[in-house]
């Protein structure tokens, strides 16, 4: 006869800040009050609950950004998870100031694979063995370079280079607390859902790995995805949901004996509210709104950017205006940078804080005709349309159209006019961009600086675009053909 005991497994994945529910069709949906009402509920009435959180709580709202990540980590301590991994966008306000948040934390904050350089000291608690009805539970974190672009402003801090060097240190902690007889392992991780696949088929069938839960991709699932034998989840984004687990754990081979996963959708349907939770949060909202509830201006519409890989309104919107102020040929956006789908027609400088929150300086260099083509070539490989790469708005100086089957460019124009391979540009990139020019662009930043040496044009792009906002009447924006697919 099998000995099997019930484990039950709540997890979140990219909260990022999406603190407060919305009212749709007449239903208040998401926001932490009902998120931590509903794990409230399961803990109540289930027993061997854990409820995990895959990564990046931060960024996506001014409560978060104006406090940076103080406020979040207060609300994430009243939701009380049980376990957290780092995501990329812990590392926003550095290294050291998120070793300060985590002294804040009620909850542990664990990865396994970042790193001092000098030293290969961890960072952080690489693990956490929870001990639940004469179960141990092991939970590892892990997080990989190619999300870890932050930290190459950090020159001391590194992480294993790449999803095999994190199965490798996986095998290495599964192997150590072997002998502690764990009856399930884990694996809290912030790669994405294609490098999750990846991690679980290089793992040993021996490493003991049962479950992934992931994030950073913001997948939404209809069911886990079994690879290599390892069960793999992720709960799409924010808070509109949360994954839930019931497993049956066969504590003789410490392996999965069978599971059911659901989506919970959080709306007052399913999930009691947390008086307490949202008492905190309309405090700080009041905090927030008092100093950045103003009127900036008044589209004619609402301008949107539903994707970050494509061309869109707002994009182009704010890669013209910075393009203007700073009078270079190019300007190159980051798409990432725009955090919202849509804006105004009503614009406060609070929505503008909150779709553009990454106030970053802007670097002025010079290219050739041929670069630039390589740079945006490089853009536009194949991952960047499953959202795996940075992808960039451009000013209306360019058009493009690029064929996907044949990846090439049909046409590739500045001005109206076909490009010149030697003809020099000037462009200007955000500083995050310039720091990982070569990795986003696909060029040795020492190829382009050969030209002319960069230089910092502007020590805040939120800056310009509050000016302009607020000087010019009317703005508008419209999709132009600027970045052009085609099969």
């Amino acid at each position: 006869m099998k000995n099997t005991k019930k484990l039950t497994i709540l997890h979140s994945n990219d909260l990022h800040g999406d603190f407060l529910a919305e009212e749709i069709d007449e239903n208040l949906v998401g926001g932490i009050s009902m998120l931590s009402g509903y794990v409230e509920k399961v803990r109540a009435e289930e027993q061997n609950v854990i409820y995990a959180i895959a990564g990046d709580m931060f960024r996506g709202s001014l409560i978060d950004s104006e406090y940076k990540g103080i406020s979040t980590i207060e609300i994430m301590n009243l939701l009380a998870p049980d376990i957290v991994t780092i995501g990329n966008h812990e590392l926003d306000y550095g290294i050291a100031h998120l070793l300060f948040l985590e002294k804040c934390a009620k909850f542990p904050l664990i990865n396994a694979n970042v790193y001092i350089k000098t030293t290969g000291a961890r960072l952080f608690t690489p693990y956490k063995i929870f001990e639940i009805d004469d179960m141990k539970i092991l939970f590892i974190g892990i997080i990989t370079e190619e999300v870890m672009s932050q930290a190459r402003r950090e020159d001391l801090i590194g992480t294993l280079i790449d999803t095999a060097d994190a199965a490798r240190e996986v095998e290495r902690i599964c192997n150590a607390y072997r002998a502690v007889d764990i009856d399930f392992t884990v694996l809290l991780t912030h790669i994405g859902f294609e490098e999750d696949r990846k991690l679980a088929r290089l793992l040993s069938k021996d490493s003991g790995v049962d479950l992934i839960l992931g994030g950073h991709s913001h997948t939404y699932m209809q069911e886990p995805w079994v690879e290599n034998g390892i069960v793999i989840a992720q709960a799409g984004d924010g808070t509109d949901q949360i994954g839930h687990f019931e497993i049956i754990v066969d504590t003789d081979l410490n392996t999965i004996d069978s599971f059911e996963w659901k989506v919970i959708p959080i709306d007052d349907t399913h999930c009691p509210r947390n008086i307490r939770l949202e008492e905190l949060i309309r405090e700080y909202k009041k905090l927030t709104d008092s100093k950045y509830i103003r009127h900036v201006t008044t589209f004619h519409r609402t301008l949107t950017h539903p994707q970050r890989n494509q061309e869109t309104e707002i994009g182009n919107l704010f890669a013209d205006i910075l393009g203007n102020s700073l009078g270079v040929d190019v300007m190159l956006l980051g798409s990432g940078s725009i955090r919202k789908e849509s804006l105004g027609p009503i614009v406060c400088y609070s929505d503008l804080k909150e779709i553009f929150p990454y106030d970053d300086g802007i670097h002025l260099l010079k290219v050739t005709g041929g670069q630039l083509r390589k740079m945006l070539h490089h853009m536009l490989r194949e991952e960047s349309f499953t959202g795996k790469t940075e992808f960039y708005q451009v000013s209306k100086s360019l058009r493009m159209i690029y064929s996907r089957s044949r990846k090439k460019f049909d046409e590739f124009l500045f001005m109206k006019d076909p490009l010149e391979e030697d003809r020099l540009l000037t462009i200007a990139l955000q500083g995050f961009h310039y720091d990982n020019f070569q990795e986003f662009l696909g060029l040795p930043l020492k190829e382009v600086e050969c030209h002319q040496k960069s230089r910092t044009i502007s020590s805040s792009a939120l800056d310009i675009l509050e000016e302009a906002f607020s000087t010019v009447a009317g703005l508008d924006a419209r999709i132009e053909g600027r970045i052009t697919i085609v099969e």
